[in-house]
């Protein structure tokens, strides 16, 4: 039987198949699912498999008082098109729902404009004494549904494009070209007039119905082109499965819309837009060994680009179309090949975390890990409960400690080892039981408990599998997901202001017991003989005599393990032939297998020079070999 504390993590409608989930104000969903064919891959499902939903469901508020609807309180009744259910405890404690949405917001604003003496035209103005959520995002938290139960990632139909133009201005210059991954692995070029190219386009993507479309710098670069150029030549883009058109919305990253440098997002019915840059970024966060962003950069990191890839500087792709069209066909499939690889390699971690939260799963491939993940399952187990939600307070004074950062020595090391400790924070937090006092329910510990489980049986699959293999870099990409999103929880207490359940003098705790226990690790440590390089809330890097074999090094780890508390798990994270230790976070490492990997802002640059990047790297290993 379930507990109610798995419905908080994954929530209690177990429907299986959703793929992807559209809904509107009037009260309207539809919901995509794969009923059939589980386990099979895109080149074996075929349209059979997609079944649409069309539901009703009760748009829904939550606010703080009902002063801004005092006008229409006598029609406010249990069962009726307007009514409302007060929740236990303090903040927003009224949950307002009606039949139809348009008519709550209507209605809600009036009284606001009102009360206030202005035109209020966004709940948003309201701010702390309300919480509305995007249509999709009610339906999910009000049903207990999630995406893709009962689906593995492979699962989903997938369409990867990537878009060769003129030039990088949308409004003086062109799309050519346009190249298609569908979702039976299959590439096909699109090429003539541009007003037909992008019908054709359209009627491609129909024709393909897949449930993901992605590319790398989607939101940045191809989205906002397509759109521009469909709008000057007064074309529709249908490429939703319902007839929406492609709708915008706001978000931290993406397309720049005006000169204050705002972001919009594209959205449209049925399908699910997903950026890998999203993923790539994500990754390095927690990974930080990425040389770059870019995709060429990124797909010679993992090892899928090919070694005779078709290589042509971004201003000469037009010029040599005109000249040699054979040579940008071949890398333009170069291109979407790399970029739909890409999106099966890290695609996992979003994946995953569309499994658990109620959002649609393009945004959480965006989302903060903070008011983007965890606000949403915090928002969901709270009205699960019927518990009213805190309303967002400011801190009383008291800063904010830091994490404890140590570097014993710089300069080059050698026989070096790792000593990994998993997820400190929420390791910390799970011992001590250290939560927000305003989380009655407890429910941020519960979630950080059953992230954290996942999170290290995802980084368990990982080591097992097969170096450089899509499984090891799938689990790869999970852990790390879960890891920002578990670290993150730590993060959400310490921002006074910023989240619903901020607690500083909480955080303030758990960084209390992290110094401490960091100043026991190295101590024990040293006092084993070995020589500590560095030393933070991931691990410490320590060198070992010449006289220590492989069997010493993981002895010593075991034993400093042993001592610590229960929940704090540390352990064996690798071993390194040498080290250049340059200042906190910055730092190369020389494997035993002669490979190099460089860490920390200071030997990676977006913008270094190819030679500059070759060069560093050499005059690194011929340094760290001695």
């Amino acid at each position: 039987m379930r507990t109610r504390e798995e419905d908080w993590l994954r929530g209690w409608d177990d429907t299986p198949g959703i793929v992807s989930v559209y809904a509107d104000l009037s009260g309207r969903a539809w919901v995509w699912r794969r009923v059939e064919g589980h386990g099979l891959s895109a080149r074996e499902q075929d349209d059979a498999t997609l079944h649409c939903e069309q539901v009703r469901f009760r748009p829904w508020v939550l606010l703080a008082s009902l002063h801004d609807l005092a006008h229409a309180r006598p029609s406010m009744q249990p069962n009726t098109s307007l009514s409302f259910r007060e929740l236990e405890g303090d903040g927003l404690r009224y949950l307002v729902s009606a039949d139809d949405g348009v008519m709550l917001q209507r209605e809600l604003l009036r009284g606001a404009s009102r009360r206030l003496g202005r035109a209020v035209t966004n709940v948003r103005e309201l701010g702390a004494q309300a919480l509305w959520l995007p249509p999709e995002e009610q339906y999910l938290v009000a049903s207990g549904r999630t995406y893709f139960r009962g689906l593995a990632f492979d699962d989903l139909r997938r369409l990867s494009f990537d878009l060769e133009t003129s030039g990088l201005d949308p409004e003086r210059d062109h799309i050519f070209l346009i190249a298609l991954r569908a979702p039976n692995g299959e590439v096909e070029l699109l090429e003539g007039d541009e007003a037909e190219l992008l019908q054709r386009f359209a009627e491609r993507v129909r024709f393909h119905d897949p449930d993901v479309i992605e590319n790398h710098n989607l939101h940045g670069f191809d989205m906002p082109f397509v759109v521009r150029r469909a709008e000057l030549l007064q074309q529709r883009l249908q490429l939703g499965r319902l007839d929406t058109g492609v709708q915008k919305r706001g978000a931290q990253r993406g397309a720049r819309t005006d000169e204050r440098l705002k972001r919009t997002r594209y959205s449209i019915s049925g399908r699910e837009l997903l950026d890998s840059m999203d993923a790539v970024r994500r990754y390095d966060f927690a990974a930080r060994d990425l040389p770059g962003h870019g995709l060429k950069v990124v797909a010679k990191h993992f090892g899928f680009a090919v070694d005779d890839r078709e290589l042509i500087p971004g201003a000469q792709v037009w010029p040599t179309y005109q000249r040699d069209p054979e040579r940008v066909r071949r890398y333009a499939r170069e291109d979407v090949r790399e970029a739909s690889e890409l999106g099966r390699l890290l695609g996992g971690a979003s994946f995953a975390l569309a499994g658990m939260a109620p959002r649609r799963y393009e945004r959480l491939a965006d989302a903060g890990a903070a008011t983007g993940v965890i606000d949403p399952l915090l928002v969901r187990a709270y009205l699960r409960e019927g518990h009213a939600l805190p309303l967002h307070q400011t801190g009383d004074g008291t800063p904010h400690s830091g994490a404890a950062l140590y570097l014993f020595a710089t300069g080059v090391a050698e026989r070096v080892v790792k000593a990994d400790v998993a997820s400190l924070y929420p390791s910390l937090m799970r011992q001590y039981q250290i939560g927000p006092a305003r989380d009655r329910l407890g429910v941020l510990l519960t979630l950080v408990d059953g992230l954290t489980s996942q999170r290290l049986a995802a980084k368990a699959a990982g080591r097992n599998a097969l170096p450089g293999s899509n499984e090891r870099y799938t689990n790869e990409a999970v852990a790390a997901a879960m890891k920002i999103v578990i670290n993150s929880a730590y993060g959400y207490l310490g921002a006074s202001g910023l989240t619903r359940f901020s607690d500083v003098h909480a955080a303030n705790e758990i960084t209390r017991h992290g110094r401490e226990l960091l100043a026991l690790l190295c101590r024990e440590l040293a006092a084993r003989g070995v020589t500590l390089l560095e030393a933070d809330t991931d691990g410490v890097y320590f060198a070992v005599p010449p006289s220590f074999s492989e069997a010493d090094e993981r002895r010593v780890v075991d034993e400093v393990a042993a001592l610590l508390p229960p929940k704090v798990k540390l352990e064996f994270d690798g071993r390194y032939a040498a080290m250049l230790s340059h200042e906190p976070k910055n730092y190369a490492l020389l494997g035993y297998d002669g490979k190099l990997a460089l860490r920390g802002v200071a030997f990676h640059s977006s913008r270094s020079e190819p030679f500059g990047v070759r060069f560093l790297q050499l005059a690194l290993a011929r340094l760290l070999r001695g």
